[in-house]
């Protein structure tokens, strides 16, 4: 377990260090008329994050549900029996596999390993050579360290479900992935619903007009689709945050149309119709991207008054840096577009920093 740096200050420590390797990204590419391609530098951070993440003192009291899992983990250990996780029938087997066969640092080390090597393959297979510039916009993300350290099982089966979305040419193997996903936390079905959907019927404009129309629903009867969506559910009380109160002391809680996120949420729909509606950017993967992105991020928006509406937020946001990045890497579409790019990645960092950091 690592103990160089405070558990108090662990967090921040993080996000310091996070905007060190944006600082170097920056200077390394500033004056280069071409992105450089990614070294043996990024395999060091990949790796760096993976242990510094999953060697965190457990035990502190700072890292928000890490504590509970313990708890689940030292009860089957002791032959308890718990269904904490019964309807995360993936996450829960894999659990009671680990305490047979694990210790306790092991297992978070494992947690981390499969939350931030999913999301490198991902990037390796969607950007190439340039793989690092789309892992550095995930792990500079508002949601990253949250959902690394506090929502666990939620992390790994977004990352696992991002890592399925990156099989644009193998649908089968897709699938697979993305059950396993869905099986670690079932929320993450909406998402890999909206991708198969999108096999179908593929129009980003159908899709941005969904998501604009979410707005003025959401102003004028949010509350109904609160309830709505409370009702349906997927026979899972973790919908019950969207009208019950704060059963599990959560910070960064507050209810009410929550204008900041749906202005940063805005950042990658602007940025998709920019470059596929404008710039007419023919790319069907990403278009696909784009399109779940917009559902499910509609689907937020109507619960956006919500109790920890930020909870559904994820269910785009592990996505937003993706959609964002994905046309500054792939194609050379605007002046000076290394200089741009880099910019991207500052202000989007910036937005953690600010949120995470400064303002904490």
């Amino acid at each position: 377990m690592i103990d160089f740096v405070s558990a108090e200050n662990y967090t921040p420590f993080f996000y310091y260090v996070n905007l060190v390797l944006v600082f170097l990204v920056v200077l390394r590419n500033l004056r280069r008329p071409e992105l450089l391609p990614t070294g043996k530098i990024g395999l060091i951070v990949v790796w760096a994050i993976i242990l510094f993440m999953g060697l965190r003192p457990i035990e502190s009291g700072f890292f928000g549900d890490t504590g509970a899992y313990l708890r689940v983990f030292r009860n089957f250990v002791d032959g308890g029996i718990t269904d904490h996780f019964e309807q995360d029938f993936g996450f829960n087997i894999f659990m009671q596999w680990s305490t047979k066969w694990m210790s306790e640092i092991l297992f978070f080390l494992v947690c981390s390993f499969m939350y931030v090597f999913f999301q490198f393959i991902a990037t390796k297979k969607l950007f190439g050579n340039y793989w690092y510039y789309g892992f550095l916009i995930l792990f500079s993300s508002f949601s990253f360290w949250p959902y690394g350290t506090n929502g666990i099982r939620n992390g790994i089966a977004a990352s696992t479900v991002m890592l399925a979305f990156s099989f644009e040419k193998n649908k089968m193997l897709a699938i697979l992935i993305s059950l396993i996903g869905v099986s670690f936390h079932k929320t993450m079905l909406l998402p890999v619903l909206a991708f198969y959907i999108t096999y179908y019927y593929n129009d980003p404009k159908i899709f941005l007009r969904i998501w604009l129309l979410s707005i003025p629903l959401s102003l004028v009867a949010g509350g109904a689709f609160e309830s709505l969506f409370a009702s349906l559910g997927f026979d899972d009380n973790r919908l019950g945050y969207l009208v019950d109160g704060n059963v599990n002391d959560d910070e960064f809680a507050y209810t009410g149309f929550r204008w900041d996120f749906l202005i940063y949420s805005a950042t990658a729909v602007y940025t998709g119709w920019y470059f596929i509606i404008k710039k007419g950017f023919e790319d069907n993967h990403y278009i696909r991207l784009f399109n779940v992105y917009l559902l499910a991020n509609a689907f937020w928006v109507l619960v956006i008054r919500a109790n920890f509406s930020n909870r559904f937020a994820y269910l785009s946001w592990f996505m937003i840096g993706i959609v964002i990045i994905y046309p500054f890497l792939k194609k050379e579409f605007i002046p000076n577009q290394t200089r741009k790019t880099l910019l991207v990645v500052v202000l989007y960092f910036a937005f953690t920093f600010l949120f995470n950091v400064l303002l904490a």
